[in-house]
């Protein structure tokens, strides 16, 4: 990089200002030199991209676009527990749950709410947030190798869709394959492949709509759920988890999404859903089921008719025409109605519990295991497989660019709203303070009415960046997880793309508020005029993504923001002078955008102006106003300067921040050797996929257990 630390220390010095300004610059062209040199997303090192010796083969290769490596992940012993401080006890979120999910099978998660489906999938994709009052262990194998997520690539299709809102369903997925697949360089390729996604995904009629928002129509709930499966599918994962994809949507949406997902299980891809209670055609779409209730494992195996018959065996019956999935749904729930029905459901849970930890061995997967149905078992993975660095950085700034750009410039109705309020809040000051004369009172009101334009300017932008920001952090923060790209580059475009818009609004609330309220008559001031508000605008957007970065909602954001600017409002030169501000305070005015904003615009208007005098002591000159008031001794060039200092001060914040704050997710421990149940050894099935004899289970396992025609059927009330 040309920029050294010399270099660096006379560009900031030529700057100017004060200490604390020094202060300023300095941390912002630190994070500039960063930005601008730092790293795409974080790629693993050069050893760890090579793999194993013994593995070396044309066959295990990461697949290329389109292609899909297949993947077997088996899990075992999986115990997450939720420790509370104040009444120290611990409460299992998940206790003991194993399973496996194939390639080319759709495996469901069912249960009851609150049973721990989501965790299970959140443990299976190492999504666990990190949190000092959880604990987490067990085993995850990938193709019988013990393994992480990090060793292939998966997709994560979360129950919130979140999108750029005024981009097309064919943007959308084109920018995710731009930023994602920088090896489809031509651009009839990548139309290519976007067009077979839609067509694939069953958005082909919809693909030229905007996705929208609360505010703004756009594309059908079910919709946006199979467009958040197509951004997920870009770089052709192994593994697709989806977290109740069916929620929020009709039985018709619902059932259009399962067979999406059936259909990519069928292209080879691992597919692992969590649902609640699906309708019977949903049901029937799955190849095999996880059955959880509060957390523990009640059934695992193949789905339609198998777990019907094992629950049979215990005398439980699904009565004919009822939806099987409302069965299952009802026989591991528990009923609150009454303390007697609370008793007698858990009884049954629990015995239902015992009795699949004991005789798991008689539930088998469906599929044979022959060696022409899966990987090799003596694949070994590859951390090459993981998510590489996605283009260069100027590439992604520019793809980044034109996305902030179009969504920017396509918000209607927010630029609507926000053009109509700085006309009105024009109108309405410059009614108040309308065409001031050159009399001694005039002076206090041009300070006040200047003093409110930068008070509203800068609470516009703030407002209106903290409602928008949180949102959009976490669209970024799952983008950057998948490394499409880097934070320089998004918060570079992001400030660029949004100066022709941004600016726009101070420029109008500008050309209606001068003339009527007659400040400084020349078109050199009221290009100043404009200029300093539209600094401060941007400086209070910076700031307003400060704001976003340190809290997690968009509700303490907005708590948040007005509160820290209502700190420097009370520091903003008009109601406590520099002068006599308090030593230990004297810090927040320098840091203060409406005090900067302020004393330029007074500096602006005063300049040369003269007012009536009718006494001796009376101020005559702008000039002997400004020293008045402790605003004089500088010039327009140097508040501007500070203001601009401001806004790289909250931008270089803002990245520190968001660097800072990444997700962090819990690893799983190994459980002790005496807690791991031993593998279970899964043999081929008969042609004819019955589930074998229980006896016959029991003596390949050495299970000592009540044979079933002895054992007393459970009462399940309700059925």
């Amino acid at each position: 990089m040309a920029f050294g630390a010399k270099k660096v220390g006379h560009v900031v010095s030529g700057i100017g200002g004060n200490g604390m300004g020094q202060i300023l610059a300095a941390m912002a062209a630190a994070l500039l030199i960063r930005l601008f040199s730092g790293p795409g997303p974080a790629s693993l090192p050069e050893d760890e991209t090579c793999e194993e010796n013994d593995s070396v083969n044309g066959d295990d290769a990461p697949p290329s676009a389109g292609k899909v490596l297949p993947v077997t992940i088996t899990w075992r012993n999986i115990t997450c527990s939720l420790s509370d401080k104040h009444s120290k006890s611990v409460r299992f979120l998940l206790k003991d749950v194993s399973g496996e999910a194939k390639p080319g099978r759709l495996l469901a998660v069912m249960g009851p709410s609150g049973s721990g489906k989501t965790t299970l999938l959140n443990v299976l994709a190492s999504q666990i947030l990190a949190s000092p009052r959880l604990a987490l262990s067990g085993l995850l194998e990938l193709n019988g190798k013990p393994s992480s997520t990090k060793a292939y690539k998966f997709a994560y299709v979360r129950q919130e869709d979140l999108f750029f809102s005024q981009l097309t369903v064919r943007e959308t997925l084109s920018l995710a394959a731009e930023l994602q697949l920088p090896e489809i360089s031509s651009i009839e390729e990548r139309d290519e492949y976007v067009n077979n996604l839609l067509f694939k995904l069953g958005l082909v009629s919809c693909a030229d709509s905007i996705i929208g928002d609360a505010k703004v129509r756009g594309i059908s709930g079910g919709e946006k759920k199979r467009l958040s499966l197509g951004c997920e599918l870009i770089a052709s994962p192994s593994v697709i988890f989806a977290d109740e994809p069916t929620t929020g949507l009709d039985a018709f949406q619902a059932e259009k999404v399962m067979e999406t997902l059936r259909l990519l299980a069928q292209d080879g891809h691992t597919v692992i859903c969590s649902i609640h209670q699906p309708r019977g055609s949903v049901y029937g779409k799955f190849d095999d089921i996880v059955l959880l209730t509060e957390g523990t494992l009640v059934y695992a195996g193949p789905a339609r008719d198998q777990p019907l018959e094992y629950f049979s065996r215990f005398g439980y019956q699904c009565p004919d025409h009822v939806n099987p999935a409302e069965f299952l749904a009802d026989l591991i729930s528990i009923d609150y109605s009454s303390s007697d029905s609370v008793y007698s459901s858990k009884k049954r849970i629990d015995a239902l519990v015992e009795a699949f930890s004991t005789q798991s061995s008689a539930v088998l997967y469906a599929t044979p295991l022959t060696g022409k149905t899966g990987p090799k078992q003596g694949m070994k993975f590859g951390k090459k497989i993981a998510a590489k660095r996605k283009g260069g950085w100027w590439r992604q700034f520019w793809l980044l660019l034109k996305r902030a750009w179009m969504q920017a410039s396509r918000d209607g109705p927010t630029n609507k709203v926000r053009t109509r309020m700085s006309i009105a809040s024009a109108i309405i000051f410059g009614s108040v303070f309308w065409r001031m004369g050159r009399s001694q009172t005039s002076i206090l009101d041009r300070m006040g009415l200047l003093q409110v334009t930068a008070i509203n300017t800068a609470m516009a932008a703030l407002t209106k960046t903290v409602g928008v920001f949180p949102k959009e952090r976490a669209i970024v923060d799952r983008e950057r997880a998948k490394g499409s790209y880097a934070l320089g580059p998004y918060l570079l475009s992001k400030l660029i793309a949004e100066i022709p818009v941004g600016a726009a609004f101070p420029l109008m609330f500008g050309a209606v508020l001068y003339p009527m309220a007659r400040l400084h008559p020349t078109f050199s001031r009221f290009g100043k005029f404009c200029g300093i508000v539209t600094v401060e605008s941007f400086a209070a957007s910076a700031m307003g993504l400060t704001v976003g970065s340190m809290v997690p909602t968009t509700e303490a954001a907005m708590a948040l923001g007005p509160s820290l600017m209502t700190v420097f409002i009370v520091f903003g030169g008009y109601y406590v002078t520099a002068d006599n501000t308090p030593i230990i305070f004297r810090w927040i005015p320098r840091a203060s955008l409406i005090r900067w904003a302020f004393q330029g615009l007074c500096i602006n208007e005063f300049t040369g102006l003269k007012f009536d005098c009718q006494n001796s002591f009376d101020i005559q000159t702008g000039e002997q106003a400004l020293y008045r008031y402790s605003l004089g001794g500088t010039c327009i060039r140097d508040t501007v300067i500070a203001q601009s200092r401001i806004l790289l001060f909250w931008y270089s914040t803002t990245y520190l921040l968001l660097e800072k704050n990444k997700p962090k997710y819990l690893q799983l421990k190994a459980p002790a050797s005496e807690q791991i149940e031993p593998k279970l050894k899964l043999e081929p099935l008969l042609e004819t996929d019955q589930p074998l004899p229980l006896k016959q289970v029991e003596q390949n396992q050495q299970v000592e257990s009540t044979p079933v025609d002895q054992t007393e059927p459970f009462i399940l009330e309700g059925l």
